[in-house]
């Protein structure tokens, strides 16, 4: 319980994937460690496999939602990694493969933004 009697809530924080640049939620599971899931994405949960369903539980930390079939408007999140553009994995499901080309995209676009921003030259004060 927290300070003011209410439930407390883990924090979750956002890191770079080493792969790719863009953001990844890291948060706490039930099992005392970390996972690093896809920022505001949640899916729903009859299109993930069992072993790939992250469900937020009520305190912010997430559990692996292993039950068949899920109930129909169950929502999910799932790791980076199988969104990831720029690790190799699998065509999982064709909604997956989508979202994998527009991070592909997004991360070109970032790289883009900052190379330009590099190029600027300031003029000469002096």
């Amino acid at each position: 319980m927290g300070a003011d009697g209410g439930v407390r809530r883990l924090e979750v924080g956002q890191y770079a994937c080493v792969f790719c640049g863009l953001p990844q939620d890291r948060v706490a599971t039930l099992e005392q460690d970390w996972v690093l899931l896809e920022p505001d994405v949640e899916v729903l949960a009859h299109l993930v496999p069992a072993e790939h369903r992250w469900i937020v539980l009520s305190d912010g930390r997430v559990a692996v939602y292993g039950v068949c079939p899920p109930e129909a408007d169950q929502r999910c999140r799932i790791e980076h990694r199988l969104a990831c553009a720029e690790q190799g994995l699998p065509d999982l499901w064709p909604w997956l493969t989508a979202l994998r080309g527009e991070n592909g995209r997004q991360a070109e676009r970032l790289a883009t933004a900052e190379a330009e921003a590099r190029e600027v030259e300031l003029p000469d004060a002096g």
